[in-house]
């Protein structure tokens, strides 16, 4: 399918270095972005659907790397079904497993885990809830697992690693687990704070300091917060990811984002929600605390965006995240909310108001056009200028 997203007001890239694209128009074409510039350079005429965007910013879908999915778009956690989908109405393009441990009796012994995950890779090969790319099957490390099950499930396609539900007498005990997933080119993740689920213990700066792993999970608390030195430490002492999450603490969220911004390391910073949990489900959750961060802090909305696209795809190796031809044609467009005090989508986030979402297109398939089912209107208004597909883009119908 070929789309051209034309009439934008501003194209912010998802780059934090680079955070503005110029031109008014995005062209993409077979799940891809091809142009970007002025919409006059684009042969309208050869697309399948035209979107105007009536003045509105387009951002790139937003990434969430701390989704606790099951199998299907169900979580039994909440007992709620659709949940993933919802989160598309949120901006949010791509979900990451931050592993399948509300998987009810979910195994606890290595062929289990092995198999838990690898059956969750494999289920959201192509089933897109929503339109939403979703990273599934994170293996749950548990005493017992040697480097050739990593190998394995490895070979099959597994290349998320998650540490801190396991059975192991300290935080410590992971050490090993870790080293191996490193050398074999998979990514390591790592329950931070107190602890969030029974059986489950705290993981703290000094253990993440010897874990060494490419991401603190909500390390602003999931939801506990872990203690105040342990912030500074792991900023200046490593070069973790540090993922700070809707669910955690978030006076500890500002001080992370600080440090980090700080240091010159703000590539580090990864906004996520980590639901569903016992904070429930958040369709906005992303953009919310896109816009505590950008209201609470003297770091720019347009970075705070970076860190919830850009930041995440770099973090995880992925193709989406950034606003730039040859990537993934994963493109939200925001706007201040109808009758909000403010006139677009960046101001609106500095205000520290969460953005209406007026058109979701994730692989270069328009998901909907027009208004989002979780947010207020848009002030402008966002359609479907031409489309040669028998379909209606509609929260309704997309």
């Amino acid at each position: 399918m070929k789309v051209a997203l034309v009439n934008i007001g501003r194209i912010v890239s998802g780059d934090f270095r680079h955070p503005d694209r110029a031109g008014d128009g995005i062209l993409t074409d077979g799940g891809k972005i091809v142009a970007i510039g002025s919409a006059d350079d684009f042969d309208l005429s050869s697309c399948d659907v035209v979107i105007d965007a009536d003045g509105t910013t387009a951002i790139p879908g937003l990434i969430d790397s701390h989704v606790h999915i099951t199998f299907g778009d169900y979580t039994p956690r909440q007992k709620t079904v659709g949940y993933l989908e919802s989160y598309v109405h949120g901006g949010v393009t791509t979900a990451i497993s931050a592993s399948e441990v509300h998987v009810p009796g979910r195994p606890r012994d290595p062929e289990g885990v092995m198999a838990l995950a690898v059956a969750a890779r494999r289920c959201f090969d192509t089933y897109r809830p929503g339109g939403m790319r979703v990273h599934a099957g994170a293996l749950i490390l548990e005493p017992g697992l040697t480097r050739e099950n990593l190998v394995e499930v490895k070979r099959l396609g597994v290349w998320l690693v998650k540490a801190g539900f396991g059975a192991f007498a300290t935080p410590y005990g992971y050490a090993e687990l870790i080293g191996w997933a490193h050398e074999l080119g998979m990514t390591s993740l790592v329950h931070t704070g107190g602890s969030s689920i029974p059986g489950s213990s705290g993981i703290w700066a000094e253990h993440l300091l010897h874990l060494r792993p490419k991401v603190s999970f909500h390390v602003n608390g999931g939801p506990v917060a872990m203690p105040e030195e342990g912030f500074a430490r792991l900023v200046d002492e490593s070069d973790i990811a540090l993922q700070v999450c809707t669910a955690g603490n978030l006076r500890t969220t500002l001080l992370t984002a600080n440090l980090l911004r700080d240091a010159g390391q703000f590539e580090r910073l990864l906004i996520a929600t980590d639901t569903p949990t016992g904070s429930g489900i958040m369709p906005l959750g992303m953009l919310y605390t896109i816009s505590h961060i950008a209201s609470l802090t003297e770091i720019p909305p347009e970075w705070a965006i970076a860190a919830a696209t850009g930041n995440n795809a770099a973090v995880y190796g992925l193709n989406s995240g950034i606003l730039d031809v040859g990537r993934d044609a994963d493109i939200v467009l925001v706007d201040a909310c109808a009758g909000g005090s403010k006139n677009d989508a960046i101001s609106a986030l500095r205000n520290g108001d969460v953005p209406a979402v007026g058109a979701v297109v994730t692989d270069g398939i328009p998901r909907f056009v027009g208004r989002s089912r979780n947010t207020p209107a848009t002030t402008r208004h966002v359609r479907v200028a031409s489309s040669k597909v028998v379909q209606q883009f509609t929260a309704e119908h997309g």
